[in-house]
């Protein structure tokens, strides 16, 4: 009984906002634990919070958003990348019409980090980053200075390896969607 309630008891309480740890495929199984951590904008500054695991990874960071403006998070993409991380970036195309993005996406590219816009306007909706295999965040929190200190927004961050794949893997068939997606050149 314990096993087919435990994902539905770990969803209500996503559900009201907690900060939890689920165990995946049953209560035993502790190895494969999964860390749920829930901030909400304006007060927890969830870009803040997204910007210190930046400093932390070690492989990659994969970012597909919607809106990119926040200098706290270039920097954090931009120093990831001079580590020798693989740092890629997907954005709107509608979006560079905005100033403070086309600067931030400009910076990003000047610093090597390949960028890619979809060529549907305006579809660009997802804001997840994938990071390292075993974090990935989402919600509905754009990577700028609104959504970060201002918006009322929601930031998931979640610690497990099956679910980050299943990220990882999104995003890598849309960075490889050469009909939705090109290469952002300036």
């Amino acid at each position: 009984m314990i096993r087919r309630c435990w994902p539905a008891f770990c969803q209500s309480l996503l559900r009201c906002g907690l900060s939890i740890v689920c165990l995946v495929g049953g209560v035993s199984n502790a190895a494969r634990a999964t860390s749920i951590e829930v901030y909400y904008a304006p007060e927890d500054e969830p870009l803040t919070k997204l910007s210190k695991i930046y400093d932390h990874a070690s492989r990659y960071i994969y970012v597909a958003v919607f809106g990119l403006t926040s200098p706290l998070a270039v920097k954090g993409l931009v120093e990831a990348k001079k580590r020798g991380l693989d740092v890629r970036v997907i954005t709107d195309r509608e979006r560079l019409g905005d100033q403070k993005q086309k600067t931030a996406v400009e910076t990003l590219h000047l610093a090597g980090i390949p960028i890619l816009v979809n060529q549907h306007d305006g579809l660009m909706h997802l804001k997840q980053v994938v990071i390292d295999d075993e974090i990935n965040a989402s919600g509905s929190m754009n990577h700028t200075g609104s959504g970060n200190r201002y918006n009322d927004e929601r930031l998931d961050v979640i610690r497990d390896h099956a679910i980050t794949a299943q990220a990882k893997q999104k995003f890598l068939t849309m960075w490889n969607d050469q009909q939705r997606y090109n290469l952002w050149k300036p």
